[in-house]
C-alpha cells in the first residue's frame, strides 16, 4: 500500500502535515475531507521512505520507546502541542512499524481522543504500565514528569535485563559450540578411525567401542534426534502457555541451584521498582498491583501478587501476604511493612530495588566465575575421552609391534 504525504489546514487555519497509507490519492483526499481539513497538497512518498527498512525487525525495541518518551516529555515541557510533537517524532522515526503507530496515534488525537487512549490501541508497542502512567499524567497535568519517569523506569529495567542476558549468553555460546564440535567429531572423524580399526581385526578397548557405538547411533539418527529436540522445545513452550504448565515451569526455574537465585533477585527488583514507579505516579494501589502482576514475567510470582491484591482489597497490608510467600525474603517484607506504617512505601520499594540491583550485579559476576571453570572442565572431560578412546588402539598396536 503506497504512502502519501499531505499538507492541509484545520478549522483554525493552522497548518497540519502528515502521512497516510492508502490505496490511492483519491482515498487520501476523501479521508482528509472527513477530518474537515482544507487540502493544500497530497504527494506520494516514493523510494526507501515509503518502503521502509525491509530487513528491520517488526518488533519495536524498548530502547526506541525510551527515546520517544524522553523526546515527547521535552516537547510537552516546552509547551508544544501534542499533535505537533507526535508529528515531529513520527517524521524522525526510522522504524516502519513505529512510524505507522505514531502516525495513527497523532490522527487519533486530532479526532479528539486522549493520548492514553490512543496509546492503548497499540498494546504491542505500549504496554499497560505505559498507558496507565500516561493516563495519570494527563489527569494530573504532569504529563512531562510522568513520561520522564516512565523512561527512567524502562532504562533501569532494560539495564537489569542486559546484565542477566550477558551472564547467560557466554555459557550458552560456549556450550552450543562444544555440542557442535563434539557432534562433528562423532559424525565425521570417529567413523574414519573406525574404518582403520576394522582393518586391524583386533579387539578394541572398551572406551573405543563405546565411542564408535555412540558415533554410529548419532550418524544414523542425527536428523531424528534434532527433530525430537525441536519437538520437545515446542511442546514445552506450548505447555508453558497453559496455567498448570506455567506454574510448574516458572516454579522450577526459581528453584534452580544457580540461575534460580539470580532470577528471584531480578523478579524482586522488578516488582519493587514497578510498584514504586506506579505509586509515585499516583496510580491507585489495586490497579498498580494488577499491572505489576502482568509485567513481572513469572506465573508463580504473579499468583503471589494476586494474593497481595486480594488482601489489600479486603483491607490488609501488602507486607502480610508477601511474608507468607517463599519467594520474598524476610528483609523485603519487613522493609515493606515499615514503609506502609511510615507512609513512605514508595521510598522503601525504591531502596529494595536498588539493593537487589546490586545483588544482581554480584550474582552475575559470581555466576560467570562459577560457570567458566565448569564449562572448561566439562569440555576437557568430553574432548579428552574422545581423544583417548581414538588413540588407545593405536597405542596398543604400537606396543605389540
Amino acid at each position: 500500500m503506497p504512502t502519501f504525504k499531505y499538507a492541509a489546514k484545520n478549522a483554525e487555519a493552522k497548518s497540519v502535515n502528515g502521512k497516510i497509507s492508502a490505496d490511492s490519492k483519491t482515498a487520501v483526499i476523501d479521508e482528509l475531507r472527513k477530518r474537515k481539513l482544507t487540502i493544500i497538497s497530497v504527494t506520494e512518498v516514493k523510494g526507501a521512505a515509503a518502503k521502509g527498512a525491509p530487513f528491520q525487525s517488526k518488533k519495536v525495541k524498548k530502547d526506541e520507546i525510551v527515546i520517544f518518551a524522553r523526546q515527547l516529555a521535552t516537547m510537552v515541557d516546552a509547551g508544544m502541542p501534542i499533535v505537533q510533537g507526535m508529528d515531529a517524532l513520527a517524521d524522525q522515526v526510522t522504524h516502519p512499524l513505529f512510524k505507522k503507530v505514531l502516525t495513527e496515534i497523532r490522527d487519533d488525537i486530532q479526532h479528539g481522543n486522549s493520548l492514553s487512549n490512543a496509546f492503548a490501541k497499540h498494546p504491542a508497542v505500549f504496554d499497560t504500565l505505559f498507558v496507565n502512567m500516561v493516563r495519570v499524567g494527563e489527569t494530573g497535568g504532569v504529563l512531562s514528569q510522568i513520561l520522564d519517569r516512565v523512561a527512567s523506569y524502562m532504562e533501569k529495567t532494560l539495564r537489569l535485563q542486559r546484565k542477566v542476558k550477558s551472564a547467560l549468553v557466554y555459557p550458552a555460546v560456549v556450550v552450543s559450540m562444544a555440542i557442535i564440535i563434539t557432534t562433528i567429531l562423532l559424525v565425521k572423524v570417529v567413523p574414519t578411525f573406525a574404518g582403520i580399526y576394522d582393518s586391524f581385526q583386533a579387539t578394541l578397548p572398551v572406551p573405543t567401542l563405546i565411542l564408535i557405538t555412540v558415533s554410529n547411533i548419532l550418524k544414523k539418527f542425527l536428523l531424528l534426534i534434532i527433530i525430537l529436540m525441536i519437538a520437545i522445545i515446542v511442546l514445552i513452550a506450548r505447555w508453558h502457555k497453559t496455567e498448570k504448565g506455567a506454574i510448574i515451569i516458572d516454579g522450577a526455574l526459581l528453584k534452580m541451584p544457580i540461575f534460580g537465585t539470580l532470577l528471584r533477585k531480578v523478579a524482586i527488583s522488578r516488582f519493587s521498582r514497578t510498584l514504586a514507579t506506579l505509586i509515585q505516579s499516583g496510580v491507585p494501589i489495586l490497579e498498580s498491583l494488577d499491572i505489576v502482576g502482568k509485567t513481572i514475567g513469572n506465573r508463580v510470582l504473579e499468583i503471589v501478587v494476586e494474593d497481595v491484591k486480594n488482601a489489600v482489597r479486603e483491607g490488609e497490608s501488602i507486607a502480610a501476604p508477601l511474608s507468607k510467600s517463599v519467594v520474598f525474603p524476610a528483609m523485603v517484607t519487613r522493609m515493606v511493612a515499615v514503609g506502609e506504617k511510615s507512609g513512605q512505601l514508595e521510598k522503601m520499594l525504591v531502596k529494595i530495588a536498588e539493593f537487589y540491583d546490586d545483588q544482581v550485579d554480584a550474582a552475575v559476576e559470581g555466576l560467570t566465575s562459577i560457570i567458566e571453570p565448569l564449562i572448561i572442565g566439562f569440555l576437557g572431560i568430553v574432548i579428552g575421552f574422545i581423544v583417548v578412546a581414538l588413540f588407545l588402539p593405536i597405542i596398543n598396536i604400537t606396543r605389540l609391534i
